[in-house]
Parts: C-alpha cells; sequence; structure tokens
C-alpha cells in the first residue's frame, strides 16, 4: 500500500508543477507588449542628468520630463506632477522616498492594489507600482493614517508615500499603463 500511496502523491503533485507551468505560460504570453518591459521604453526622452528647473518657481515641471500625460517624478526634489493634455499639470505634490530609487528613464505603471501593507509594516492604500530595482518593487502609495515618515534606512523599500489626498489623485490618474517618468 506504501508503493501506491507514493505513486499517488508523484503522480498529483506532477500534475500540479504541470498545471502551474501551463498557467505561467499562458499568462505571460497574453501580456500587452507594452506592459512585458518596464523598464525604460525610451532613453532618449529622459537626460541621466539634472533637469533644468525654473529657480524662481520650484514646483514648476522641470523641461526635459518627457511629452504628453504622464506622471513626473523626480528623485533629486522629492516632488511629483500630474500632467495631463496639453502639457496641464493637473497636480504637484512632495512625497516621501523609500531607501530604493529607480533609475532617470521612463516608465509605464504595470500593477495597482487598493489596500496592502507596505513592505515597512504600515498599511497603505492606493498602490500604483512602476518598476523594481533588484527585487524591490517601486512605486506610489499612501499611508491608510495618513503619515509620510522616512524609512528606515537599514531596510530596503521602494514605496515613495505621499499623503492620502495626493494618493487619491494618483490612484485616480495612473492607471495601468500610464507613463511614469523619472528624472533627477
Amino acid at each position: 500500500m506504501t508503493s501506491s500511496s507514493s505513486g499517488f502523491v508523484a503522480a498529483l503533485t506532477a500534475a500540479a508543477v504541470a498545471t502551474v507551468g501551463f498557467l505561467t505560460y499562458q499568462a505571460s504570453a497574453n501580456v500587452p507588449p507594452e506592459l512585458s518591459h518596464p523598464q525604460a521604453l525610451s532613453p532618449s526622452d529622459v537626460s541621466p542628468v539634472k533637469a533644468p528647473r525654473d529657480r524662481r518657481h520650484p514646483a514648476a515641471l522641470p523641461s526635459g520630463s518627457g511629452s504628453g500625460e504622464r506622471v513626473v517624478y523626480s528623485v533629486d526634489d522629492d516632488r511629483v506632477w500630474l500632467v495631463g493634455p496639453g502639457h496641464q499639470i493637473l497636480r504637484t505634490f512632495k512625497v516621501t522616498p523609500g531607501t530604493v530609487d529607480p533609475r532617470p528613464g521612463t516608465y509605464t505603471v504595470t500593477s495597482r492594489s487598493s489596500t496592502v501593507t507596505g513592505t515597512d509594516g504600515t498599511p497603505i492604500e492606493h498602490v500604483v507600482r512602476f518598476t523594481s530595482v533588484k527585487g524591490v518593487a517601486v512605486g506610489f502609495s499612501a499611508a491608510r493614517n495618513g503619515s509620510t515618515p522616512a524609512p528606515d534606512p537599514r531596510r530596503r523599500t521602494g514605496g515613495i508615500r505621499e499623503s492620502r489626498k495626493d494618493g487619491d489623485a494618483m490612484w485616480e490618474f495612473a492607471t495601468i499603463g500610464r507613463r511614469v517618468v523619472v528624472i533627477r
């Protein structure tokens, strides 16, 4: 009886592994082309050097931050701009970055979650992810308690925290496939 039980378990395990493999292939084969490579789509759009700023208007959208509807994130200024049609600034706000910064470039929103627990253990909402750096997901989010504390420098976190009000605006604007331009 032992040999038939182990044979049955082995057959079930093989069937489970085959099913998971098939579903994984099916999922990867059905990814839209524009989402299959979330890394820089057009490096020529964004210069690796710091984008020029208007010194009289520090919240003004930096030149050289791309074109069209997009989210612009400055890793040097810890600021985000939501840019609508006709280069119109719909909203700009300060953020508190995690300890892992994305490289300058053009990305797309690849996934979203309405509520989850952040890598720092904080309950967060309106998570908008656009890349990963060495296995750490990078995206915008708002803490459900409204806090935006500085991250623990000893932990690798990719959450770019915004206020709940700014998180609501980001959630409405940054849907799957929306461009995110990261600048210095």
